[in-house]
């Protein structure tokens, strides 16, 4: 006899050819702009050579396309829950296309910076966009966990590969080239988004919050930059005014969402099981991987000696196995491991990898090189099981609005690796500096070089060998701090997320 109150669940439709080569065409604007934070390191010396911008202008250049993309996602995130998350899709690709054209053949600095800026606006609204629609095309809990594995893996990926592009199509082609290569990629998004990308939004979302935009960014920018100050700079008065002025908006944007009739971010999303602790333990992940990436480049090049091309390309080895942490990360939650096991490995993973740069010497390469593949191995594990539980948990309807949540998490937490760990690394340096060192040589590695290098004999070879130590040194003691922190990430994902189990089936 058949209880007449049971219920059968019907499973949810899973996605066919049509979705995974939609999801294809999303990973390539994807790959774009992730490359775009990084694909400047290079062809700075030509612009600077050809545009000759001012020092301002300079870091204008390099600086402004991240923060306005760390500025605008949750305003983005939002706007493509409510006018369509393929409209607002399309309509970046465009900008950032346009963008790119006019960066390419830019004939002043305020030119190009105007055009960086366009490309930060455009990028804002592709990150959160092709996030929700994944979370709309794949239905299916075990597709869409491998779908965001594989966003997972192209967005790490692409931070590394747009430093290694940029150095190769400025030995090769002009610097416009770089932003050149952007636009196959946009074109093709234009031309096939439109067949194979749904339109989704929230069917009731309410009234635009415009006060939300400026309160959202006055909280965001002050403390990105003066994050990023911090760990080239130091503590300066000035950068914690920035990151205590952005603090009190954010607490303004708070209390806006919490009061406002329809606020640009839900409250609610925080109260979704799982959703809170992801983008939590997501900002910690990216802490710990942008931490490592301040000393990691500099020691490649400075204490090495390696050209800065010779450095990215020796940067590429540790992707190799990144490329497959999300994907076994995937596969072993799909087994049935809880994925709070699998997170706490993730993070300890990292903590490892930390602990191996721990013992690096001046001439340690392949430990390092090592170090950095089993870290950024350990962080993609947690990075695509945070995501994918964040996108689980919040509602079809808000999927933007929790993707641009995620990912203003991870500007945050990367600015805030470097600013610590940064910050630690610096003053052990200057603590075993040589007090008789010239200051220019106390205050970084770079500057230390660059004395020693108008030094005689060995008096120059002293001051530079005493520079990588010291810089080795800090670089060790960061390590150590980074590895604890991930530890503790580990022990805090063990207790908190076995109480989850959104989207674990």
């Amino acid at each position: 006899m058949t209880n007449p109150t049971s219920t059968v669940t019907t499973p949810a439709p899973r996605a066919g050819r049509r979705e995974w080569t939609a999801l294809g065409v999303l990973m390539l604007p994807l790959l774009l702009v992730s490359m775009d934070v990084s694909v400047l390191y290079f062809a700075i010396p030509a612009i600077s050579a050809d545009l000759e911008p001012s020092g301002t202008q300079q870091l204008w250049i390099f600086d402004i396309y991240a923060f306005v993309l760390a500025g605008l996602l949750m305003t983005m995130g939002s706007l493509g829950d409510r006018v369509g998350r393929r409209r607002l899709l399309l309509t970046g690709a465009a900008a950032f296309g346009a963008a790119s054209l006019i960066a390419a053949y830019a004939d002043s600095a305020e030119t190009l910076i105007a055009a960086r800026a366009v490309l930060g606006i455009g990028g804002a609204t592709l990150m959160p966009s092709t996030m929700a629609l994944i979370r709309t095309m794949f239905t299916d809990p075990g597709q869409r966990a491998k779908a965001i594995g594989l966003w997972s893996g192209v967005m790490t990926g692409g931070i590394a590969l747009g430093s290694v592009m940029s150095g190769v199509l400025v030995e090769y082609f002009w610097w416009g080239s770089v932003f050149l290569v952007n636009l196959p990629a946009m074109v093709l998004l234009l031309v096939l988004g439109p067949v194979l990308l749904p339109e989704s939004r929230d069917p009731a979302p309410g009234r635009f919050d415009r006060p939300s935009v400026p309160l959202s960014m006055a909280a965001v920018l002050p403390v990105i930059y003066g994050l990023k100050e911090m760990a080239t700079e130091g503590w300066h008065a000035e950068y914690v005014l920035s990151v205590t002025v952005g603090l009190l908006f954010a607490a303004l944007f708070v209390h806006r969402q919490r009061t406002a009739a329809a606020p640009m971010i839900s409250p609610a999303l925080f109260r979704r099981p799982g959703f809170a602790p992801a983008v939590v333990l997501n900002l910690v992940s990216s802490f710990g991987m942008l931490g490592s990436a301040f000393f990691t480049t500099q020691y490649l090049q400075s204490v090495l000696g390696k050209s800065a091309l010779e450095a990215a390309l020796w940067a590429l080895l540790p992707s190799v196995p990144i490329g497959m942490a999300a994907p076994l990360a995937t596969s072993l939650v799909q087994k049935g491991v809880d994925r709070a096991h699998v997170v706490t490995a993730g993070f300890t993973t990292g903590a490892a990898g930390y602990g191996l740069l721990a013992l690096a010497g001046t001439d340690s390469m392949w430990l390092v090189l090592s170090a950095c593949g089993v870290l950024a191995s350990g962080i993609v594990m947690v990075l695509s099981q945070m995501t994918d539980l964040a996108m689980s948990s919040a509602p079809v309807e808000r999927a933007g609005s929790a993707s641009s949540l995620l990912e203003t998490g991870t500007e945050f937490g990367g600015a805030l690796g470097m600013a610590v760990l940064g910050s630690i690394g610096t003053a052990l340096y200057r603590h075993d500096m040589p007090s008789s060192a010239p200051a220019e040589a106390r205050e970084t590695l770079g500057g230390a070089l660059a004395v020693a290098g108008h030094l005689p004999g060995r008096t120059g070879d002293a001051l530079a060998t005493a520079a990588r130590e010291a810089f080795t040194h800090g670089m060790q003691g960061a390590a150590i701090a980074g590895a604890v922190v991930l530890a503790g990430a580990a022990a805090a994902a063990t207790t908190t997320l076995r109480r989850t189990r959104v989207g674990d089936k």
